[in-house]
């Protein structure tokens, strides 16, 4: 009743300002209801229609929002899409199909995306396979002319590339594919296919484009909006191909069939590259590609390290604030591998493996939040794997006293209270392992030390006595004494542990004055959890378009 008398009010209504508020408040009350749109097919029919309607409305912000509503009710209705319903001929995603060049025409690119995006959602809940792959080449039909117009003219004169219009077409296509793969997933292969190696050759020449650019124009030609324009072509290409692998289902031959063709045009280019010139994004795809193929991409992850490794360290580690990009997704890449091709950590020399630790330190030590944490998320990873290797006694003897003065360095630094809960564990692992006996030889310097300790637990313990002694000389040998006692006490029992070195750190007078919110942010987020279960069970609480619904079609 309420939307028949929007709809209604928005006929009778004078004036393009009056008509765009009513049909703002109809595509904001028919997004909050899905469960009442999937039972009521022609109402569903109907509002989508109206939506189609107004995307060829030009008021402003009418197209974005009738965009963004449609992408809303097809997540949450996509299976009545592609099922035919009572008294329909065809399923309504061919239908829309059959019309779709007239449904976008007067729609920004951005807003085609976001179209393409949620047709995309549609043809994804399709069951069969041949009529799924016969909607998704009706919906690229569009895009694919133009870029097989393009890629043939280029085949004939490369000339064509630099256009600039032309350029803006290409990443427009890129674009288009980017928002389909991100709602179809594994079933956007085909599409990919067919696109993946003209693409890679389009990279490589607007990579060797940039390059001479900036080769003959100096820094500033990064600046230039032809440099820009090229080098966004390069990202999306590269979002592309990182989208597609994210969303597609864990099929490790996807992986050998992608990884092997962009070694040198997207490795190799990276490395050749000025650092003004290298794409962050780079770090972020490989990343993904190892946090999905995991061990199968061993084999090249050498040449990853080899690739980007040493240039991008060179680029990020003079300060903290240069490339900021690459500073996150490097660390990322470097947790990916550690995590799932520890193997390819441990046939490092020991220099390169220095440069790892080092690095690792650098990031925690960061005053950049997601940058600590990485760091020290991809230090814990390390510590567990290297415990169970069989190099262990020597990676601890070289770099345990090294981790443990770094950490508390971060823990009594006030600047870096968001990190307390990971210093607390990266400590607690310290202190265990040394208690464990897994360390068969003794952490110090034999050759240097005077007197030999009876074990490793002995020595912690007195060279942890002496480095806090040396950082707080406000607090007493004893009060540093029993703090140093109750980690060993304590260490097998994490809050008791975690307690402990909250009090020392009040004590220690660094933390008194301060706002400790963020060394109690793990018990207020349980808190948080709870409540949120609490009017999870109070039916009406929580909007019904907030609820994931697992129940799609019932």
């Amino acid at each position: 009743m309420v939307i028949r008398d929007l709809l209604n009010l928005c006929e009778i209504t004078k004036g393009k300002d009056n008509k765009a508020v009513i049909a703002s408040n109809i595509m904001y009350v028919v997004g909050q209801y899905p469960r009442f749109l999937r039972a009521h097919w022609k109402f569903l029919k109907t509002v989508v229609n109206k939506l189609f309607e107004f995307m060829h409305e030009t008021h402003p912000g009418v197209q974005d929002m009738a965009c963004d509503t449609f992408l809303k009710i097809v997540q949450k209705c996509k299976r009545k899409f592609v099922t035919t319903q009572v008294g329909e001929n065809e399923p309504f995603v061919s239908e829309l199909l059959s019309s779709l060049s007239i449904t976008v025409a007067d729609l920004q690119p951005h807003q085609v995306h976001s179209f393409y995006e949620s047709v995309g959602h549609m043809i994804q809940a399709e069951p069969l396979p041949a009529k799924r792959d016969e909607y998704l080449r009706r919906l690229m039909d569009l895009p694919n002319q133009k870029w097989a117009e393009i890629i043939g003219q280029a085949s004939r004169s490369v000339d064509v590339l630099k256009d600039q219009d032309v350029i803006r077409t290409v990443l427009n296509i890129l674009q288009t594919n980017t928002s389909a793969a991100s709602s179809l997933g594994t079933y956007f292969f085909p599409q990919i296919s067919l696109v993946f190696l003209d693409m890679l050759t389009v990279y490589r020449m607007y990579s060797e484009l940039i390059s001479n650019s900036i080769a003959e124009g100096g820094p500033f030609a990064s600046k230039t909006s032809f440099v820009k324009l090229l080098r966004s072509v390069k990202r999306e290409t590269l979002k592309l191909i990182e989208t597609f692998i994210d969303k597609a289902e864990d099929q490790s031959h996807i992986g050998k069939q992608f990884v092997p063709p962009m070694m040198d045009p997207v490795l190799g280019d990276y490395a050749r590259n000025l650092p003004d010139a290298r794409e962050s994004e780079v770090l972020s795809l490989f990343a993904t590609i190892i946090n999905k193929y995991k061990i199968v991409m061993m084999e090249y992850v050498p040449r990853i390290f080899e690739a980007v490794f040493q240039c991008t360290l060179e680029m990020i580690t003079k300060n903290f604030e240069d490339y900021p990009e690459h500073r996150l997704k490097f660390f990322s890449l470097l947790r990916a591998i550690g995590t799932h091709c520890f193997q390819a950590l441990i046939q490092l020399s020991s220099q390169q493996l220095k440069l790892v630790m080092d690095s690792i330190i650098w990031a925690f030590r960061h005053t950049e939040r997601n940058i600590a944490e990485t760091g020290l998320n991809l230090l814990l990873e390390l510590l567990k794997n290297f415990q169970v290797s069989e190099f262990c006694n020597q990676f601890y003897r070289t770099y345990f006293l090294t981790i443990e003065q770094e950490i508390f360095a971060v823990l009594t630094d006030t600047f870096h209270k968001p990190g307390f809960k990971l210093h607390v564990l990266v400590l607690q692992h310290l202190f265990c392992l040394v208690d464990s006996g897994a360390l068969t030889e003794p952490l110090w310097d034999t050759s240097t030390v005077p007197y030999p300790y009876s074990n490793n637990t002995m020595f912690v313990r007195d060279y942890t006595i002496k480095l806090l002694g040396s950082s707080f000389p406000n607090m007493s040998v004893a009060e540093i004494t029993h703090f140093v006692t109750g980690l060993f006490e304590s260490k097998n029992d994490p809050p008791n542990f975690k307690n402990h070195i909250r009090d020392f750190l009040v004590q220690s007078k660094e933390f008194s004055a301060q706002d400790n919110k963020d060394l109690y942010a793990e018990e207020a987020a349980a808190q948080r959890e709870q409540e949120r279960q609490r009017m999870l069970s109070i039916p009406g609480l929580i909007a019904p378009n907030e609820l994931q619904d697992e129940m799609l079609d019932s």
